[in-house]
């Protein structure tokens, strides 16, 4: 008998054996067969990738880039005419007070303050070359003024206007 018992048990083990690796081949199979099916896209997650990858302006690059440059600030340039700053005034102080003084009264970006010790030196370069650099923007080396004081609606008179305001106001 006790030959019979070791038979038994020594069948019992294999026949569990032999189904723990078929539970280990099956699980093995499903899951190739799950990761074989397509996923759909998240949605919230695309449109996050596509805001956080989206280009902030356009690219221009070469010869055709200069010519769609040039057609972009064309562009610009007639959109701003369409439009009238501040209502049009020639008040060099009303427009000073909407637009320049952010910069110019705390000297933000490097921009001079209305006192005679940082504007003897630009006013020395000439009254148009001031007016030129608040039209056009200029690059430094105290800082930055951009064009029109970052209002591309300023006509060039009132670019002017508040130019010689601010110089004639110096303190």
């Amino acid at each position: 008998m006790r030959n019979h018992d070791l038979t038994f048990l020594k069948h019992f083990s294999q026949m569990i054996a032999g189904l723990a690796v078929l539970t280990v081949v099956l699980i093995i199979f499903a899951n190739w067969i799950y990761w074989q099916q397509p996923t759909d896209p998240n949605p919230a997650a695309e449109a996050a990738t596509d805001a956080r990858i989206a280009p902030l302006s356009g690219v221009y690059a070469g010869d055709t880039g200069a010519a769609a440059m040039a057609a972009a600030a064309e562009e610009a340039r007639k959109a701003a005419a369409s439009q009238v700053a501040y209502g049009g005034t020639l008040d060099g102080s009303e427009i000073y007070g909407q637009l320049c003084s952010t910069c110019h009264n705390t000297g933000a970006g490097g921009a001079p303050t209305l006192d005679r010790a940082h504007w003897d030196a630009r006013v020395a370069q000439g009254i148009d070359t001031l007016i030129k650099h608040a039209e056009e923007g200029f690059q430094g080396d105290a800082g930055l003024m951009p064009a029109r004081g970052g209002n591309p609606a300023l006509s060039d008179e009132q670019v002017e206007a508040t130019v010689r305001w601010m110089v004639d106001n110096l303190k």
